[in-house]
């Protein structure tokens, strides 16, 4: 039951949000539709077609529902035309049509702020519970569910369609797509004690859409690169209560999963002629699990990337490239050169820098920095480490 409300919650709520113009409904009725099926299925077995069932129980609850509300009596008019019996076997699984594209492209709307986008997303198309949600976000429940309600009451206000963009605007709107899920996917990979479970969600909306949208080559990249980065999940901490960051180069190959990075490569060779911004970034990443890694190639393709975003990020992953292929001191006159203020990475990268360059005042002054903005317990311990390192260097010289 589980493991078809995992796969099947979006699908369905997609056909409900389709057929009935109406989230809020859409979704009560389909959450009674599995709760139906909980108590059913166990005692009678699961139907040959779960999709079908689950449509057709969830659109007669919305129905029943409406009937029964004399508010809502203008929508009842219309649907009267089309009001199917109770009949459980009516609809036929091939006859339904698969709107979870439509469904995240109305989550994803430029409309709706960019953290309502994300929980919407998480709630309506990967089934996550509201409360789960917030607990990956650290935020009170009470926070999330006045958050996912907002972003309906816009859906519904604002009259945004439910309906794949037009051609002329799809890369735009699908750009923002892909943003949330890489989002998801972040908040997931930067945390151990979530990273199995929001990169997971975000790696199976990413396969999603890429079915989905066949011909998009950056759907692919995405996976590709989500694919590559989570296939070094097991072996980025460590410690008794997996709280201690382990960098790349100290990582146990052994733990990475080689099946993930084989699909990954595999879905990069296929989309080889393609540059957009997540294949490069996947490219480099299959790059980082080459054994010897070739340095100057990842500095080549951060260099392209760097030309195609225009984002000084990139350009401060690009320099740690070069602190590898031509040493500390060429990296860090780029590092210096970058207006990151704010960007925890920038002073952590810079402490790495000076650290390597033996400037050993000024690198603890730049930990200390990084420590700040430190939004992990994993990177605060790290950050605490190698402090300690050179407080602990400094105490040796002078004794």
């Amino acid at each position: 039951m589980e493991q078809v409300f995992r796969d099947e919650w979006g699908r369905v709520l997609a056909v409900l949000v389709g057929y009935l113009g109406d989230f809020e409904l859409a979704e009560e009725s389909v959450a009674e539709a599995f709760a139906v099926a909980a108590r059913r299925w166990s005692a009678e077995g699961t139907p040959a077609s779960p999709v079908a069932w689950l449509v057709t129980t969830a659109r007669n609850r919305a129905i029943d529902r409406l009937r029964r509300d004399r508010v809502l009596a203008a929508k009842l008019r219309l649907l009267e035309a089309t009001t199917p019996a109770t009949v459980e076997a009516e609809v036929n699984e091939t006859e339904i049509p698969d709107e979870r594209l439509e469904l995240i492209f109305t989550c994803c709307h430029p409309a709706i702020a960019v953290d309502a986008q994300v929980a919407l997303t998480l709630r309506a198309v990967a089934g996550l519970a509201t409360d789960e949600i917030a607990r990956a976000f650290l935020v009170p429940g009470e926070t999330m569910k006045r958050r996912l309600t907002r972003a309906k009451t816009k859906i519904r206000d604002a009259g945004i369609p439910f309906r794949v963009p037009e051609p002329g605007r799809l890369e735009e709107r699908l750009a923002v797509v892909l943003a949330v899920i890489y989002l998801i996917f972040n908040q997931g990979y930067s945390a151990p004690g979530q990273a199995g479970h929001l990169a997971a969600e975000a790696i199976r909306l990413g396969r999603v859409l890429a079915a989905l949208l066949p011909g998009q080559t950056e759907t692919l990249g995405l996976l590709a690169l989500m694919l590559l980065h989570d296939a070094r999940r097991d072996a980025r901490f460590a410690g008794p209560e997996g709280q201690d960051l382990v960098l790349l180069a100290d990582q146990d190959r052994a733990l990475w999963d080689w099946g993930q990075i084989a699909e990954a490569r595999e879905i990069i060779t296929t989309i080889a002629g393609s540059r957009g911004p997540y294949l490069i970034q996947a490219a480099i990443a299959s790059l980082h699990a080459a054994d010897p890694i070739d340095w100057r190639q990842i500095a080549a393709l951060y260099a392209e990337l760097a030309e195609l975003t225009r984002s000084p990020v990139v350009r401060l992953n690009g320099a740690i490239a070069i602190a590898e292929a031509d040493g500390p001191g060429a990296a860090l006159e780029i590092v210096d050169d970058l207006d990151l203020p704010g960007y925890q990475y920038w002073h952590s990268t810079r402490a790495e820098l000076l650290r390597r360059l033996g400037r050993a005042d000024e690198a603890r002054a730049a930990y200390r920095d990084a420590l700040a903005l430190a939004g992990t317990e994993p990177e605060r311990r790290f950050l605490l480490g190698r402090i300690a390192e050179l407080d602990g260097a400094g105490r040796t010289r002078s004794g």
